[in-house]
């Protein structure tokens, strides 16, 4: 389990994708949202610019990333 950091109030779902390596480009971070291979807090999201705050956890193909 990955812990990132942020300094801002939030980062949407994609960023962090992105941020985190989890894909390479906005449009494959946006085809594996809206596919629902993306969990947030536990749940399936398939909205993209869902805002992560401090305490959210997002698991992807295995991996899991907690926002602190």
């Amino acid at each position: 389990m990955d812990r990132i950091k942020i300094d801002s109030e939030y980062i949407k779902l994609q960023d962090l994708m992105k941020f985190c390596g989890l894909v390479g480009t906005g449009g494959e971070a946006k085809i594996v949202i809206q596919n629902g291979e993306v969990k947030v807090n536990g749940e399936v999201c398939t909205m993209r610019g869902k805002k992560l705050r401090a305490g959210d956890k997002v698991e992807f193909d295995g991996t899991e990333i907690i926002v602190e």
